[in-house]
């Protein structure tokens, strides 16, 4: 877990149905919902599977593992309270569980820019935000 407690950083403002996925990071664990009748996992969270058209669904724990499939290196923020951070990596983290199951997070414990890629191997980690609680942040896999 990193921390990350500079003042000023937005936090997360989950709708109602975001809120699960939200409460399950502020406790450490990577959670997405999936449906319950054709078990494909569902990101961002709706209220029918867009597969089968089931409305069974339910947030469920994931490995965390994935790999970047695209990210950006930011340079000049327009955020509040990253400023002292550019260059930063923010990416869409494709996760083992299923083909097209992306979240999108923060890459974190990277020594430089240079280090970022395509296909770099990663894992779930969870930084400290001032304010909330933990947020899901991604790390390269020792």
């Amino acid at each position: 877990m990193s921390a990350d407690t500079t003042p000023g950083k937005p936090i997360p403002e989950p709708s109602e149905l975001a809120s699960p996925y939200w409460e399950a990071a502020r406790a450490g664990r990577l959670e997405i919902q999936r449906c319950r009748t054709c078990h494909r996992w569902i990101h961002f969270p709706d209220v029918r599977c867009p597969w089968c058209g089931a409305t069974e669904l339910a947030f469920e724990p994931v490995s965390g593992h994935g790999v970047v499939s695209t990210f950006t290196l930011v340079h000049r923020t327009f955020v509040a309270g990253f400023d002292d951070e550019v260059p930063y990596a923010v990416g869409w983290i494709d996760l083992v569980e299923q083909e097209g199951l992306r979240v999108f997070a923060d890459l974190v414990d990277i020594a430089a820019a240079a280090d970022v890629g395509i296909g770099l191997e990663v894992e779930v980690t969870f930084t400290e935000r001032a304010g909330w609680g933990l947020i899901p942040s991604f790390r390269p896999r020792a």
